[in-house]
């Protein structure tokens, strides 16, 4: 299972927002290279960073924090926020982004988010599925849709994507731990359609976890259930889970 810190950016600083509520923004470092470089020299190889800025202004924002953690350290990046066309899309990748993530996009307008798939890759689109009560949540977390998570994820699964972000935006912030029996039945419902799905574009779900995260105990529990990688990001700013521990995990994996 991928360890992968999450780095939020809002007006180029560091921050953790709460339930993904703007007003609850906490500022942890004004330079997030110098955070991206700790998780480096921690043997962390992986990094999810959230254009905050970019999912209200629906157009990517931050890309030159996302170029200077590219150009100046060797963490794989995935890259989300406000991405709304194939011109975001070619500036997240022209800044050194390795994937993106689109949520709201392929809600909204499906038809875009699958042309990313064929055009760019599968192994480079990931599908943000945001969600409350199980509804697909949408626009930073702003809107929530009618759609439930695990069909809309089967859904796209069907049409090819390998990697999911599922947050459960009632645990993120809030370091109560992450939704496990609802990343359980995900995990369950979709080997099902890829085992029973002729399809060949169907395959086995990359579920990555986000939300919740509380401490260390937490990520054996999740590599037992199956996700492919987990999100962790206030917990490590508060000082929940080290560091350290996290690069024996990653040792020891």
């Amino acid at each position: 299972m991928r360890i992968i810190p999450a780095i939020d950016i809002i007006e180029g600083k560091c921050v953790r927002l709460t339930k993904g509520d703007y007003d609850t923004k906490k500022i942890y470092n004004e330079n997030p290279l110098e955070v991206a470089k700790s998780f480096e020299d921690a043997g962390i190889e992986y990094l999810h960073v959230v254009d905050l800025d970019g999912a209200k202004a629906s157009h990517i924002v931050n890309y030159k924090v996302l170029e200077s953690i590219a150009t100046k350290t060797n963490l794989k990046i995935d890259f989300g926020g406000g991405l709304k066309s194939d011109e975001d899309l070619k500036i997240a990748f022209n800044s050194g982004a390795n994937q993106i993530t689109g949520g709201s996009i392929a809600v909204k307008n499906p038809e875009v988010f699958q042309n990313w798939i064929s055009k760019f890759g599968a192994e480079r689109i990931i599908l943000g599925a945001d969600c409350n009560n199980e509804k697909i949540a949408i626009s930073g977390w702003q809107e929530e849709s009618t759609l439930e998570v695990i069909p809309f994820i089967k859904d796209y699964q069907a049409k090819g994507i390998q990697y999911v972000i599922c947050t459960d935006i009632s645990k993120d912030g809030m370091l109560e731990g992450p939704s496990f029996e609802l990343y359980d039945r995900i995990l369950k419902q979709s080997n099902v359609i890829s085992t029973e799905q002729s399809d060949e574009k169907s395959h086995n779900l990359k579920l990555i976890a986000s939300g919740g995260i509380s401490n260390f105990d937490e990520l054996p529990k999740l590599k037992e259930m199956g996700c492919e990688g987990v999100i962790i990001g206030k917990a490590i700013y508060e000082n929940r889970i080290s560091l350290k521990e996290l690069e024996n995990f990653i040792i020891n994996r």
